[in-house]
């Protein structure tokens, strides 16, 4: 059986290599932010290619559940997600354009909800709910009135801007999953150093 230390050390580079991940994580966002109209080419294409295999391996799911009733749902299911697959790998600025309009009305229609949500409900969260609906009514007018040229960067930047706040919580995670357990090795090594 491996010793606290052994195990604190295969622990530590375990964190330490999620710390890793999310400073690699972190630098392809600020990247992104940078080339926003090459994160959002990369983000259509990424889409495309994860369409096209999920597709691919929906089907062969479906090949091999021949005979039950689900068969010619998962091959329907399966062909579209093929042909979603090759018509966003074929297009990739036009389907930007329509993702970009679909975020700006998600934007406009959670805004207003959330508006008149505040103003009727007058709960505890009055002033920030009513200040998140107003942003996401901003948000959405912002997109939607430079639209279709805020596709160019909309998607990019909301890639980017993912991929740099989860690095960011990988990073957290590793540095204080680092430091607990050097905490912990620490306390055990002590108790046992007392016995």
């Amino acid at each position: 059986m491996a010793g606290p230390t052994t195990e604190g050390r295969r622990l530590k580079r375990s964190f330490g290599g999620l710390a890793l991940l999310g400073v690699l994580l972190v630098i392809a966002g600020l990247v992104g932010l940078v080339y926003t109209g090459v994160a959002t080419l990369t983000s259509m294409l990424l889409f495309g290619w994860l369409l096209l295999i999920g597709g691919v391996v929906g089907l062969l799911h479906a090949i091999q559940a021949r005979g039950t009733p689900y068969f010619w749902l998962g091959v329907v299911v399966a062909a579209l997600n093929i042909a979603a697959g090759v018509v966003v790998l074929r297009h990739p600025h036009g389907t930007a354009e329509a993702l970009t309009m679909f975020a700006a009305l998600l934007f406009l229609t959670g805004g207003v909800f959330r508006l008149a949500g505040s103003v009727v409900v007058r709960g505890p969260q009055f002033g920030w709910t009513l200040l998140q609906g107003a942003f996401g009514l901003l948000l959405g007018l912002l997109v939607l009135f430079d639209w279709p040229h805020s596709s160019l960067y909309v998607l990019g930047c909301f890639f980017s801007l993912a991929l740099l706040f989860d690095g960011l919580g990988l990073i957290a995670t590793g540095v204080g999953g680092r430091r607990i357990v050097s905490l912990v090795t620490d306390q055990m090594t002590h108790e046992a150093d007392e016995k």
